[in-house]
């Protein structure tokens, strides 16, 4: 477990982080359809495309970073910080992940649909100028789960994921537990824990940061107190909490700033 020592190194590098990025501020926002590559002849029978979020820095772009998130709606607090994101100089471009599913009882996303929603966002970015080695994923739950696995498997930038599951036991549709491929990653991964998660107890994550030490790539996993630490849920209330929540996002922008080049 990381504890508290790396905690108060992120709350050092604060300043980094400007507060104008949740001050209401806009940059272009809309959406678009990112084609899918698999076009054979039962494409017809199938979807062609997937819908994004998209958006965009009033500047000239650095990179850009597909965002997989397990919801079905774009929360205020997920816009928040795509918005943020884009404030940084990054192209954000977010997957429509559950318009392949009709029913709304169901609430979580994986196997190789999710994979192939996730290279038609990096190939948007890619017909839009951006190189691959400047495009990053951030994903949650077990779409962080997938971001882990791009970054094994597919030339990307960086990659960020956050409450990220199937650490030990795969999840229904992974080929393989993360700490068994672990060692395959190909891009600098960082991991954003709680504690208090049933889905990733901390001896798992304990498991997960010896495995990815053995990789070739740079890696860091971080282990917080109870569940602050997550980005796309609304603000805390108590001021140790919002400095959790403060830390987890000042590590997810230094991260993409770090190895994005």
């Amino acid at each position: 477990m990381i504890g508290r020592h790396d905690m108060r190194r992120g709350l050092l590098a604060l300043p980094k982080t400007s507060s104008a990025a949740y001050a209401g501020f806009m940059p272009g926002t809309y959406d678009d359809v990112a084609p899918l590559r698999s076009a054979d002849a039962d494409a017809v029978a199938r979807r062609t495309g997937v819908p994004v979020t998209v958006v965009e820095p009033e500047r000239v772009a650095r990179g850009g970073i597909v965002v997989l998130h397990e919801s079905r709606d774009f929360s205020p607090q997920l816009l928040d910080l795509m918005r943020a994101l884009s404030l940084e100089g990054w192209i954000v471009v977010a997957p429509h992940l559950f318009d392949r599913i009709a029913d709304p009882q169901v609430h979580e996303v994986f196997g190789e649909e999710l994979f192939d929603d996730f290279d038609a966002g990096f190939d948007w970015l890619v017909g839009r100028g951006v190189f691959p080695d400047t495009i990053g994923v951030l994903g949650f739950d077990s779409a962080g789960t997938a971001a882990f696995l791009v970054a094994a498997t597919r030339p990307i930038g960086a990659a960020v994921s956050v409450a990220a599951p199937g650490i030990i036991e795969p999840l229904s549709d992974q080929n393989a537990a993360l700490v068994d491929i672990a060692a395959d990653l190909q891009a600098p991964w960082l991991g954003l824990f709680g504690a208090d998660d049933p889905a990733t107890p901390p001896e798992a994550v304990e498991r997960l940061r010896e495995a990815t030490a053995k990789a070739n790539v740079a890696s860091l996993t971080i282990t917080y107190p109870g569940l602050s630490h997550r980005a796309d849920r609304p603000d805390p209330d108590d001021d140790a909490a919002a400095a959790i929540l403060i830390d987890s996002q000042t590590r997810i922008y230094d991260w993409f700033d770090s190895n994005l080049r």
